[in-house]
C-alpha cells in the first residue's frame, strides 16, 4: 500500500507541469498592439492565464520577459487557427481578444475619450 501511495504521489508531481501547460500557448502578433496601458511589439508571444470565467489574469511574455499582465474573460469557442482580434482606436491598434484553439481571452476595453 505504501508503494502504491508513493508511486501515485510521484506520478501526480510529474504530471503537474502537463496540466499547467494547458494554460499557456504561443500566438503571433503581426503588428504592434496596445493592451491595457502597455504597447506590445509585433512577434511571437507566449500567452499564459490563470483563473476562470470573467476572473482571469493573462500574461504576455516575449523572450522570457513579461510585457503585460491584464484582466480578461475566457469565452469557450473553437477556432481553426490561433490569432488576435484588434480594433483601431485613436489611430492605435488595441488588442480586444486572443483566439486560441478552444477559447478566446477577451480583454475589457477602456472607454474611448468622449464616450
Amino acid at each position: 500500500m505504501k508503494r502504491f501511495f508513493g508511486f501515485a504521489m510521484i506520478l501526480a508531481l510529474l504530471s503537474a507541469p502537463v496540466f499547467a501547460a494547458n494554460n499557456s500557448q504561443t500566438v503571433n502578433i503581426p503588428e504592434a498592439v496596445k493592451v491595457g496601458s502597455t504597447q506590445i511589439p509585433a512577434g511571437n508571444c507566449k500567452v499564459t492565464w490563470t483563473g476562470s470565467g470573467s476572473n482571469v489574469q493573462v500574461s504576455l511574455v516575449e523572450k522570457g520577459k513579461t510585457l503585460a499582465t491584464v484582466p480578461a474573460t475566457i469565452v469557450e469557442q473553437k477556432h481553426n487557427l490561433n490569432g488576435i482580434t484588434t480594433n483601431t482606436e485613436g489611430g492605435v491598434e488595441v488588442l480586444l481578444a486572443i483566439n486560441l484553439s478552444n477559447i478566446s481571452l477577451v480583454f475589457a476595453s477602456e472607454p474611448v475619450s468622449g464616450q
